[in-house]
Formats: structure tokens, C-alpha cells, sequence
């Protein structure tokens, strides 16, 4: 069962040295969901970006509570836009890998792709995989490793309506489990009572007034 807390307090992102966003503030804890809305370029993939320490804020701070020693990077897996699949590589040895690099190994990769569907595709390379099947391969990393809190970028992309639902299920059995997820997306994550958090450069009015259910 995960204990883990985020907070993001006044967080400001800048790129190219022009403003994206400023005064992003939120908490989350144990089996919450966010999803982060807004139009195309208002920095929703920054904000992921900077949570998963690939880029710098431009102010404010980050604190992770209740994960022992590990630091933030450590906690979390992220699915980005980009599958991030080596297409020469098997389903199952694209899993594996990742499981050796991240540790915490929970589902073996035959087990995580079945819970995707994709059974199947255990043996085969990826280049031979429809988009919609790599982008199953790719959240199926969520489940060979077990970490706390998962940032999902446009984690639905390429994915039909039957994929969409059994996405929603894994995203609600990491909830129960006390897990987090953070989501940048155009579209519902299924999850009723997520909230939301849309981003807007054009107002740079503190997140706590932006944040409602997302049903």
C-alpha cells in the first residue's frame, strides 16, 4: 500500500526564456488523480516534464513525502507522448529492459501484457506492431515495476475505446492501491472522480482556483 504525498507550491516553467506558466500549486494524496487539460503549447507536457526532473523549474518547488529515502525520480514512472520502445526489440524484451533498469519488479512482462491484451505480442518486434498495440507495450511498463505515482502523457493516444476502458481499470487498481496518477490529456480519463487542472498562460491565477471534479 503507497503512503506517498506530492505537493507543488508557486511552480513556473520557462522555455526559450519565454513564460509557459506560473503559480501551479496543487497536493495529492494517496489514490488520487489529476488531469492536466489546456490547449496545445500551454505547457501541459512541461509541467510532466519538470515533475519527472527532466526539465528545471523556472521557480517554485516540488516536495515528495512518505517514500522512505527514495527521491522523487525514483517513485515514479512516466509514458511520454513517444512510446520510447526500441522497434528492434521484442514486446517482452522492451519489458524487460525496463524492469532491469528501473527495479521494483512486480509483473513479469508476459503478465503485464496481458492485462494490456497484448499477450500475444509477448515474442514479437515492436516495428511489427500497430500504434495502438506499441502504445499498449508502453503503459505495460507501468506494470512491471512497482512505483507510486505515474505521469501519463496523452496516455489514451492511438488507443480504441476497449483499450481506453481497460486503461482506466489498471489507473483505478493503482488508486486502490494508494498510488497516484498524473495525467496530461485531451480527453477523459474514465476516472470519476479525478480532478482536473487546466492550464492557461493567458492567466497566470494560482492552480487551487483552476482545480475541479473531472467526471
Amino acid at each position: 500500500m503507497y503512503r506517498v504525498r506530492l505537493s507543488v507550491d508557486n511552480l513556473a516553467c520557462r522555455r526559450s526564456g519565454r513564460r509557459i506558466f506560473s503559480n501551479l500549486s496543487f497536493t495529492l494524496g494517496p489514490g488520487d488523480a489529476l488531469a492536466v487539460t489546456g490547449r496545445n503549447g500551454a505547457g501541459k507536457s512541461s509541467l510532466l516534464a519538470i515533475l519527472s526532473g527532466r526539465l528545471r523549474p523556472d521557480a517554485g518547488g516540488i516536495a515528495v513525502a512518505d517514500v522512505g529515502e527514495a527521491s522523487l525520480p525514483e517513485c515514479l514512472h512516466a509514458v511520454g507522448h513517444r512510446d520510447g520502445l526500441k522497434s528492434s526489440l521484442t514486446a517482452g524484451e522492451n519489458l524487460l529492459f525496463a524492469q532491469r533498469l528501473l527495479g521494483a519488479p512486480r509483473l513479469t512482462p508476459r503478465d503485464a501484457l496481458e492485462q494490456l491484451g497484448l499477450v500475444h505480442a509477448h515474442d514479437l518486434p515492436v516495428a511489427y506492431l500497430s500504434a495502438g498495440q506499441r502504445r499498449r507495450v508502453a503503459l505495460a511498463r507501468l506494470l512491471v515495476c512497482a512505483r507510486p505515482l505515474w505521469l501519463l502523457d496523452e496516455p489514451t493516444a492511438a488507443l480504441d475505446t476497449a483499450s481506453q476502458a481497460v486503461l482506466a481499470g489498471l489507473m483505478e487498481q493503482h488508486r486502490a492501491g494508494g498510488g497516484l496518477v498524473i495525467a496530461a490529456t485531451h480527453q477523459s480519463l474514465g476516472l470519476a472522480d479525478a480532478a482536473e487542472l487546466r492550464i492557461d498562460r493567458a492567466a497566470a491565477a494560482p492552480v487551487a482556483d483552476a482545480l475541479e471534479d473531472w467526471a
